[in-house]
């Protein structure tokens, strides 16, 4: 996903000069003492959201699976925080296993997570240390993740990711993802025909992309020209900035005015978007829509691009994620936000963690309707979900399904904060009638378990 991969191969200059050596922490299993939470259901199970008894005691046997004892299940947490400094998906890890294991874990079992941490560009590295330790992957993602597919795919290791980037990851074999996207189509179909048809169809035709220059980005580039077109659209300008920076956004500005963009996809870091419009208000220009993408969904991107917001439209789209703004009217939001001031005061409540308590909800639920905790049971469990919504944190995803999902929720960045945009939404916070785009291009494939030489019959 553009979070995950254009926020970090953006600086991958940066990162070839060198990096510490720290691969894993030690195991963190939240409060060693289990005291079952108030019942929402299923006994003395504690439940989330609309879900009913995610977690809770029970009596575990000793277990031959690896990962798997008497007394816990260790799983993997993919993260980029060693180059990033983003502690996402660590701190979702801490809190929901916290909270989980505070209920009685899976059914008596605790979860502990061991952060992996590729620190980018050493994700092949942690997989395989994950491969020989844990049980599975939860709630984690790297931006360059295909890195690791294909051993992930060796050692038959399940993954249950926030968030998953590359091409070969996406819809990749034994990867339960809890929504979007989805192998082979264009993602943000619904979005933009929102943006190019009804919000602004005068910007049509004059669409401008601007990405950073690395083989990925570029990538990504081509994908949203075609799909622009293949909508209805047409991508009139397009230039590259370079990874390590720019000191000096103005002529990047005055060529988008030059050319009459009046819709900008940007495919960056959102620190050099903020800069960008920040440039192009100096110069008195306002494209109708910047898609700033959900990488620049949270209070650092309003901070940088400052008064510009008062000028520029800037739209993201999460995924049929419930906006965190939504709390209010959100159980499943709020119940994260309170679970974070109890286990983790202080750190901020993200659009990746909202992904990543999805993610660790799926593998949860899936894991206590176990009798026998294995890794084929758990999968299985999990990719017969046919409207997972993660307890109300998403809307419904159906994970059985080759297509993607047809809602999409919208949020719109002003000076007054981040807030849902008026696009519509016709069920609940959701939009749901987007058209399916399938890309022409051969933009590559997911890795299967017959590329390694496996087959589903192989998962124990």
């Amino acid at each position: 996903m553009r979070r995950l991969l254009i926020g970090a191969v953006t600086a991958t200059a940066i990162l070839l000069t060198g990096c510490s050596t720290r691969s894993g922490d030690a195991p963190s299993t939240g409060n060693p003492g289990k005291t079952s939470s108030t019942a929402q259901g299923g006994g003395a199970r504690s439940g989330f959201g609309t879900l009913k008894g995610v977690c809770g005691p029970g009596t575990a046997k000793p277990s031959s699976v690896q990962g798997v004892t008497a007394d816990k299940i260790q799983v993997g947490v993919l993260s980029d925080i060693g180059f990033t400094k983003n502690s996402d998906f660590v701190d979702a890890a801490k809190v929901f296993t916290s909270w989980c294991n505070d209920a009685g874990g899976i059914n008596g079992r605790d979860l502990a997570p061991v952060t992996r941490d590729t620190k980018l560009m050493e994700a092949r590295q942690r997989v395989l240390e994950a491969c020989k330790a844990d049980f599975a992957l939860v709630g984690g993602g790297a931006a360059l993740d295909s890195l690791g597919v294909q051993d992930r795919l060796k050692c038959l290791l399940p993954n249950f990711p926030a968030q998953s980037s590359q091409i070969g990851a996406i819809g990749s074999d034994l990867q339960a993802l809890a929504s979007g996207p989805t192998a082979g189509y264009f993602q943000y179909a619904g979005y933009y025909s929102w943006l190019l048809k009804d919000k602004y169809p005068d910007s049509a035709q004059k669409v401008g992309i601007i990405a950073g220059d690395s083989p990925v980005t570029k990538a990504l580039a081509a994908q949203f020209k075609e799909a622009v077109a293949g909508l209805g659209g047409k991508a009139s300008y397009s230039d590259l900035y370079p990874t390590a920076g720019v000191s000096d956004w103005t002529p990047y500005a005055q060529s988008i005015k030059k050319e009459g963009v009046k819709g900008l996809v940007f495919l960056g870091d959102f620190p050099s978007l903020a800069k960008l419009e920040q440039a192009l208000t100096n110069i008195g220009y306002t494209p109708d829509w910047i898609d700033a993408n959900s990488n620049a969904y949270g209070p650092a991107f309003l901070s940088l691009a400052g008064p510009a917001l008062a000028k520029q439209h800037n739209y993201a789209e999460l995924f049929a994620t419930a906006p965190l703004e939504s709390a209010a009217d959100n159980p499943a939001v709020q119940q994260v936000i309170d679970l974070f001031k109890k286990y983790a005061p202080g750190k901020q409540v993200t659009y990746p963690v909202l992904r990543a308590f999805s993610a660790w909800l799926l593998f949860a639920t899936s894991a206590h309707d176990c009798a026998n905790l294995t890794r084929k049971c758990v999968y299985d469990n999990a990719m017969k979900n046919t409207d997972w919504a993660a307890g109300g944190l998403q809307a419904p995803f159906d994970l059985t399904s080759k297509t993607p999902p047809k809602c999409y929720s919208i949020v719109e960045a002003t000076s007054k904060g981040w807030q849902a945009a008026d696009f519509k939404p016709d069920q609940g916070a959701y939009r749901c009638d987007a058209p399916t785009y399938k890309y022409k291009g051969n933009y590559g494939a997911p890795a299967t378990l017959a590329s390694v030489g496996k087959s589903l019959s192989d998962l124990k």
